[in-house]
């Protein structure tokens, strides 16, 4: 996928998210790597609300943050999570970070899991990994580097939960990765609600959620590509 197609698909993902109350003020940002030798990345620029975001709006920056093209400027948080997580996980072409209610919840409580106690849950099983200490603003490189790397210390996560923060979701597509951002609010909805009911979860077991995973993967790109080109027609 060239330069342009990717930024009419990453542009398409923050006003989807716009419309999903996925997003927070200003605040918050989406990633993509563009395929090549040198490192450059699309990023959001700081104050252009994302139910406003165009191909145009999207900043061309390298691996220092440095804005080859466009009008703007990179948040830091944005410039030191995005690239930290891309370098540690080649095969996230795109990242997307979020405070999205209800994941975020779940970073808010002590040992807050997502629980394996609905079938959208059991999507995301064997994929995600918990960063246990809160670390501030995202300010110098260091913290981003400290949340990229417990995207590699804990095996194949494509799912990050940040204590007291919010959540980062990576794939290898824009589509992907929105599917998965989408499904993963939802799975966390899902699980606040039944836990504000008192009563006890109800947990898959272990092997019913193995195969629930395993039948989530065969379909997932599929799904997710025609889930994302459903929503450019209806919302973005």
């Amino acid at each position: 996928m060239n330069t342009d197609a990717l930024r009419i698909d990453l542009a398409a993902a923050f006003r989807m998210a716009a419309h999903f109350d996925l997003n927070e003020g200003i605040c918050n940002h989406f990633s993509v790597a563009i395929p090549g030798a040198d490192e450059r990345y699309l990023l959001n620029p700081y104050g252009v609300h994302w139910s406003e975001m165009q191909p145009e709006h999207l900043l061309l920056v390298d691996g220092h943050g440095t804005v080859l093209e466009g009008k703007g400027e990179v948040e830091a948080t944005a410039r030191n999570i995005h690239i930290a997580g891309h370098r540690a996980n080649p095969k996230h072409l795109c990242i997307l970070h979020t405070h999205m209610p209800f994941a975020t919840s779940l970073t808010m409580i002590e040992q807050g899991r997502l629980e394996m106690a609905h079938q959208t849950a059991a999507r995301f099983y064997g994929r995600t990994a918990y960063e246990e200490e809160f670390g501030g603003f995202a300010l110098d490189e260091n913290e981003g580097a400290r949340i990229a790397g417990d995207q590699t210390n804990r095996g194949d996560a494509d799912i990050v939960f940040l204590a007291n923060h919010g959540v980062m979701v990576g794939g290898p597509s824009v589509a992907v990765a929105f599917d998965d951002l989408y499904f993963l609010e939802r799975a966390c909805r899902q699980q606040v609600y039944a836990m504000s009911t008192g009563r006890p979860l109800k947990i898959i077991p272990e092997a019913e959620c193995r195969h629930t995973a395993s039948q989530w993967m065969q379909v997932l790109e599929f799904q997710a590509n025609e889930h994302f080109e459903a929503l450019k027609r209806v919302v973005a």
